[in-house]
């Protein structure tokens, strides 16, 4: 009776020693894990992410950082990011990241699908985006300073032919933010009072195709898309007109002027933003510019124009006539 009460004692020792052992180990890994995972969860740090297709796609790192503050998860859209980089083609969100360890990952969502960040550090505290990380769409660094697919060549905000010229106001604008809200105050100038006024971009691809980029007033203006944007190398000199293709080079406007006798207004802006692709179609009239600078006379448009780098021509329509060049 003895040995089975001192073996029992001993047993009993033993198990209550594992016991304390496992909870205290058990207790002391809750305790370094909880604020690792409260503090920073995931296993990758966002470095950087762009939107789009192969050929056309922008980055969208500040974009994606503001969502991430506002939600866990949400739906991929074009809305969600404000631009379509690729219409027609379906479009993918790539994720650059970088584990623990330091190696580099690409994550990958399709439009429509669902993001969720619970995978990546510090998602909903936004403070990723290394401007160390990769910059193209297949994670080099080659293009980063180099961004989007269409250099800038001159933009117009008006309506109805009551446009001006806002290519100077445009860059300055794109050095402070990548997003704008487009309104009259933010060019300080209300072309055509009570209608609705477009921001047109004008635009030459890479391949050195043109493409026109119109903006409604009120919408928002995503620069990712265009070459040099923040930086505000673009839109100067002789850039300010479209390519004509083949030989001549480009199409350019260099002034035009609308009135009769003494009186004349500076229409060049006017004239300009009526240009589409590498021909002029105006119909001359004073509705068209906003403005009759010698009521009760018939007056002439005057345009002065080259082709690239050849003589300077000056061709003048009269009113209620059509000026098609070339």
């Amino acid at each position: 009776m003895p040995q089975t009460t001192t073996r029992t004692s001993t047993m009993q020792r033993r198990h209550l020693t594992l016991g304390l052992f496992s909870s205290l180990t058990a207790g002391l890994l809750s305790t370094l894990a909880l604020p690792a995972r409260a503090d920073d969860e995931g296993d990758f740090v966002i470095l950087r992410a762009r939107y789009g297709t192969e050929n056309r796609h922008v980055d969208v790192t500040g974009r994606l950082r503001d969502l991430a503050r506002q939600d866990r998860r949400f739906k991929l859209t074009n809305d969600l990011f404000g631009i379509d980089p690729d219409p027609g083609r379906t479009k993918t969100l790539r994720i650059f990241a970088r584990d623990r360890y330091g190696r580099e990952q690409q994550f990958e969502y399709r439009e429509y699908d669902w993001v969720d960040g619970a995978q990546f550090i510090g998602w909903g505290r936004g403070n990723w985006g290394d401007e160390g990380g990769p910059g193209g769409w297949h994670g080099s660094r080659d293009d980063r300073h180099d961004d989007g697919n269409y250099v800038i060549l001159y933009a117009t905000y008006g309506a109805s032919g009551r446009d001006v010229d806002v290519t100077d106001r445009l860059r300055d604008l794109a050095r402070r933010d990548q997003r704008l809200r487009l309104t009259n105050e933010l060019f300080g100038v209300d072309p055509y009072p009570g209608q609705t006024k477009i921001l047109r971009i004008f635009t030459r691809e890479r391949g050195g195709q043109e493409r026109t980029f119109e903006y409604r007033e009120y919408q928002t203006i995503d620069g990712n898309q265009f070459v040099g944007w923040g930086r505000g190398d673009w839109g100067r000199g002789s850039d300010r007109g479209p390519v004509r293709p083949g030989p001549g080079g480009r199409f350019v406007i260099e002034s035009a002027s609308y009135g009769s006798g003494n009186r004349w207004v500076d229409v060049t802006q006017a004239v300009r933003a009526q240009v589409r692709g590498d021909r002029l179609d105006l119909p001359v009239s004073n509705d068209r510019f906003g403005v009759d600078p010698a009521p009760g006379e018939r007056k002439t448009l005057s345009v002065t124009y080259r082709f690239g780098n050849e003589p300077s021509n000056t061709v003048r329509v009269s009113e209620r006539d059509t000026l098609r060049l070339p």
